[in-house]
C-alpha cells in the first residue's frame, strides 16, 4: 500500500514539474503561445466555459453517449463472453469473425456506419460500442473459459448441478477478469468519443475540440484534451477501486 502511494506521489511530482516548466516557458515566450497556450489562458477559458454553461453541457452530452454505448457493450459482451466461454466448441466457428472485427479500427468503419445509421446519435453510439466491445468480451471469455478445471471436478464430485457449478464456481472465479474487462472497456469508450463526435456532431467534448480548432482557439483545444483525460482517469480509478474492493473481500488483507 505504501509503495502504491509512493508511485502516485511520483506521478504528482512529474505533473508539478511539467506545469512549472510550462508556466515559466510561457511567461518568457520560449515557444509560440498559439501552439502551446499558457496555463493561465487555459484556466481563463475553463472559467468562462463553466460560467456560461457550455463546458458542463458538452461534458454531460459526452457522458450520456458513453453511458449508453458502454451499457449496450456490457449487455452484449458479457453474455456472449459467458456463452462462448462455456461452449468453447461453438466459439471455434465464430472466432475468425470476431478476430476480423477486433483488428478493424472503428474509425475505419465510419463511412459504412454513416450509410447504415445516418449521422445522428445512433452512429456515435455504434462507434463507442465497437471500440469497447472486445476488451470486455475477451476478458469475460478468458475469465469463464480459464476457470481451473480442478474446481469444476470438485463440484462434480459433490454432485453439483451444471447451474450450481456455473453460479458457485465458474462465475465467482471469473469476476476479476470481468471487472478488468469493464475497466478497459470504459477506457476505450473515452478514446472513441472523439471519433464518434467527428460524425457531424454539434455537441460533446469532441465537437468542442474540433470547433475550437476551426476557430484557432488552441487554449480550448488543450482544455478539451485535459477534460477528457481527467474524466478518463476518474472513471478508471473508480473501476480500480471496485476491483481492489472485490479482491480484498475475497482474499482478505493479504493483498495490502
Amino acid at each position: 500500500m505504501d509503495s502504491l502511494k509512493s508511485e502516485k506521489l511520483k506521478g504528482i511530482y512529474l505533473i508539478a514539474v511539467i506545469l512549472i516548466v510550462w508556466t515559466v516557458g510561457s511567461h518568457y515566450d520560449l515557444w509560440n503561445s498559439y501552439i502551446i497556450p499558457a496555463p493561465s489562458k487555459i484556466i481563463s477559458s475553463f472559467v468562462k466555459l463553466v460560467e456560461n454553461g457550455k463546458l458542463i453541457r458538452h461534458i454531460g452530452i459526452s457522458l450520456r453517449r458513453i453511458f449508453i454505448g458502454f451499457s449496450i457493450t456490457v449487455f452484449l459482451a458479457v453474455p456472449l463472453g459467458i456463452f462462448f466461454g462455456i461452449f468453447t466448441n461453438i466459439y471455434v466457428y465464430f472466432k475468425s469473425i470476431f478476430e476480423f472485427f477486433r483488428h478493424t479500427p472503428p474509425l475505419a468503419l465510419i463511412p459504412m456506419i454513416i450509410l447504415w445509421f445516418g449521422i445522428g446519435e445512433t452512429s456515435k453510439i455504434v462507434i463507442i460500442v465497437l471500440a469497447s466491445f472486445f476488451p470486455v468480451f475477451l476478458n469475460v471469455l478468458k475469465g469463464v473459459g480459464g476457470c481451473d478445471k480442478k474446481y469444476i471436478e470438485v463440484g462434480k464430485v459433490f454432485d453439483m448441478s451444471q447451474k450450481d457449478i456455473f453460479l458457485k464456481i465458474i462465475l465467482p472465479n471469473s469476476v476479476p477478469d470481468i471487472l478488468i474487462g469493464l475497466k478497459l472497456g470504459i477506457g476505450y469508450s473515452w478514446r472513441a468519443i472523439i471519433g464518434a463526435e467527428l460524425i457531424a456532431a454539434s455537441s460533446g467534448i469532441g465537437y468542442l475540440i474540433l470547433d475550437a480548432q476551426q476557430i484557432s482557439r488552441s487554449d480550448i483545444v488543450m482544455l478539451g484534451i485535459i477534460v477528457i483525460g481527467t474524466l478518463g482517469i476518474i472513471t478508471d480509478n473508480i473501476f480500480s477501486m471496485v476491483v481492489s474492493a472485490y479482491i480484498k473481500r475475497k482474499h482478505g488483507d493479504c493483498f495490502e
